[in-house]
């Protein structure tokens, strides 16, 4: 059977070691969502696949494309090494939660979005914005994918537009004054700024300050939010709460 010959783009969102010398690679690509590629002997020391077959690459992919099975590896052209990322232990925990992230919502939609969410979010990161604060933005932007975005653009009980004064993970978003009844105190900065995140397009972003005090405001709503709403459980989001207490301190 003769394979095609195809260039994907896309980022190397995993990898695990194939055999004595090989690896498979999970790439999620603009063209085909994620798919699974075989580096054929990239972890011997003269391979020149063996500095491109690594997690956290962007590149153009040439692949003997096989639609239902591993494809094959036969060369890259790097795009982005995110060379930044990798030399900061704090963007590499953030950039891995996100790969993580990326990985477990495109088990539930496979839409070709995701890629350019991640590559934004990706590149972002290794221009220096911070890691923190696009997590959450990606993070937020995510929950539709997953088929549960919270109620930010009116009251979540009432559907009034108006004096919105507080944000709940338990009611679905937005709360209105009139359906207020103690649902712990939001700030007004903390609620302009969640839907700013959801709706700001994630490459054109060229200022990025939020003060500690309202970022750790929408971090636990959105912790809150996705613990009762998407069931995921990620590792690298536990080590990332960690390391975030580990800097307070």
């Amino acid at each position: 059977m003769n394979l095609k010959i195809e260039e994907v783009e896309g980022i190397i969102i995993s990898e695990t070691n194939y055999s004595e010398s090989s690896k498979i690679l999970n790439i999620l690509t603009k063209e085909h969502n994620i798919i699974g590629v075989i580096s054929k002997g990239c972890r011997n020391m003269k391979s020149k696949l063996r500095a491109v077959s690594r997690k956290l690459l962007y590149a153009k992919f040439h692949i003997y494309y096989k639609e239902n099975g591993l494809s094959t590896l036969i060369g890259v052209d790097v795009i982005n090494s995110f060379n930044n990322i990798l030399s900061d232990l704090k963007k590499i925990s953030y950039a891995s939660y996100i790969l993580d992230l990326i990985i477990q919502v495109s088990k539930q939609n496979e839409d070709e979005n995701l890629f350019e969410l991640l590559k934004s979010t990706l590149l972002k990161i290794e221009e220096g914005y911070s890691p923190h604060i696009l997590m959450s933005i990606l993070e937020l932007k995510l929950l539709e994918y997953l088929g549960v975005k919270p109620m930010i653009d009116s009251c979540s009980l009432c559907g009034s537009s108006k004096n919105i004064v507080s944000l709940s993970a338990n009611v679905g978003g937005f709360i209105c004054a009139n359906c207020y009844q103690g649902e712990g105190i939001v700030s007004d900065k903390a609620i302009k700024l969640i839907r700013l995140f959801y709706y700001v397009d994630i490459s054109k972003i060229e200022k990025l300050e939020v003060s500690s005090k309202v970022l750790k405001e929408i971090n636990s709503f959105l912790d809150e939010y996705y613990d009762q709403y998407t069931g995921l459980y990620l590792k690298s989001k536990k080590f990332l709460t960690q390391l975030e207490k580990i800097e307070q301190i």
